[in-house]
């Protein structure tokens, strides 16, 4: 049975755990949040102070210091600011380079098999949309999320210190807003789903259809202007889901926003209520207003935020996928390399089976011998598995039953290396990286001299 929630929440303590290598520097911008939250907070009082004590009382010297104050925190904020920028930029990227780095070295250990199965365009998507996709949620988001945590937790603490019936009075809706956020959070991740999946579907039509073979199949089967359609047609329907994804919800954060910005006002009212009790002075309403309004957008930053996650956890699940493909080809805990200098290159299949679907077998119990230094042409109809018998030696598949060995050697037991440096496969169709001539015959042995180029 499918359990979404479960398994988000296991995609979520995996996304967690990406930063765990980086604890120490994570550790190091914790301290400067906390510093710069610390360091926040007391401006408010400082103002209060001086509207209070400082002005009324015209004590120069009194208004100097806390005026000084207000000036040193700015700065001594704005300087840590830098320094907690750079802290989680580096760990995010760091985060982003391992999380790159293991998508394509595993998608490196799969075998041919999944490659025939899943269209280029689609493995392209998730490394480059779906990983990009989520850079902002890992270099920024966690420390966003624990300096806005830090804040608004600082100042909620000072504003019932100034005041708390203000602060009852202000922070009255706070539930229903977080309420609200999550709801649009559960609408965007959803049409991310779809929007990501548009975005395959596309890069694969340009992958299939701009290639050099493709362009020859649509102009010589005069099925350019179909394609050209079909990929209009998947562009549309990407900038609906564009809009759709940033206007889903986009009135609940405006209503949210203009009770944030009448909040001011509404204290200024309820400050000059006589039920209220005792009097509150000016400057404890304008040191709590100044609270409030710097409460409030680290509040909205983390309704947002919780946005951002919701919809970056879906494609987080589109990574983790790729991730948990089964590789079914693997190297033996202890293969054997080949003695290049003693190596002969008797390739021989004993009652190999083998098979790419479950309809038919491709190869029904083949036994053939290839002694060393001979040259064996095998002919047959397409689709008779002549390609298949190359594949096999080359451990590009493996063997349902029987098995290929190359000089009594089961390839199964041989390492990826060697089996790579006895084997060489020239396939039927000619592909070439995007570098020189030279650089391209020396892809295999890039150690190669030039002289062993030419």
């Amino acid at each position: 049975m499918w359990y979404p929630h479960r398994v988000n929440r296991a995609n979520l303590r995996r996304v967690l755990g990406l930063f765990r290598p980086y604890r120490l520097r994570l550790g190091s911008v914790l301290g400067l949040i906390l510093l710069s939250a610390g360091l926040d907070i007391m401006s408010p009082f400082l103002l209060r102070a001086v509207l209070d004590t400082a002005i009324p009382e015209r004590d120069n010297r009194l208004l100097s210091l806390l005026v000084g104050g207000m000036i040193g925190i700015a700065v001594i904020g704005g300087v840590l600011g830098v320094y907690q920028t750079l802290l989680s930029n580096q760990v995010g990227q760091r985060v982003m380079h391992d999380l790159r780095s293991a998508v394509y070295r595993h998608l490196q250990r799969l075998s041919l098999a999944f490659f025939t199965r899943t269209r280029t365009g689609e493995v392209q998507s998730r490394i480059a949309s779906d990983i990009g996709g989520v850079q902002n949620v890992v270099t920024s988001t966690a420390t966003s999320i624990v300096s806005n945590v830090t804040t608004v937790f600082g100042s909620i603490v000072a504003m019932f210190i100034l005041d708390w019936r203000l602060a009852v009075f202000s922070l009255g809706l706070l539930p229903f807003f977080v309420i609200l956020t999550r709801r649009v959070g559960a609408q965007r991740k959803e049409i991310t789903t779809t929007r990501q999946e548009t975005i395959a579907d596309m890069s694969s039509i340009v992958q299939e259809s701009l290639s050099v073979s493709g362009i020859l199949l649509g102009k010589t089967m005069g099925r350019s202007d179909a394609l050209a359609e079909r990929f209009q047609a998947e562009s549309e329907r990407l900038a609906e889901l564009e809009v759709r994804q940033r206007m889903a919800g986009r009135w609940v954060m405006a209503s949210i926003g203009i009770a944030f910005s009448v909040m001011p006002a509404a204290v200024y009212w309820f400050a000059g209520q006589s039920w209220v009790g005792s009097a509150i002075t000016i400057g404890t309403v304008v040191a709590f207003t100044t609270i409030q309004t710097r409460l409030f957008r680290p509040i909205m930053s983390l309704l947002n935020v919780q946005i951002d996650i919701q919809t970056s956890l879906a494609l987080f699940d589109r990574i983790f996928e790729y991730l948990d493909l089964r590789v079914d080809i693997v190297e033996r805990p202890d293969p054997v390399v080949l003695d290049r200098a003693t190596l002969r290159g008797e390739v021989a299949f004993e009652d190999a089976c083998f098979r790419y679907d479950e309809e038919r077998w491709t190869l029904d119990h083949v036994s053939v011998t290839v002694p060393a230094g001979t040259t064996t042409a095998i002919i047959g109809e397409t689709g008779s598995g002549k390609t298949t018998l190359g594949y096999l030696v080359a451990r590009l598949y493996d063997v349902e039953s029987g098995r290929v060995t190359i000089d009594g050697v089961d390839v199964r037991d041989l390492s990826f290396a060697s089996l790579a440096d006895a084997v060489g496969v020239v396939s039927q169709e000619t592909y070439l990286v995007h570098a020189s001539v030279r650089e391209n015959i020396r892809f295999a042995r890039p150690d190669a001299t030039d002289e062993d180029v030419e």
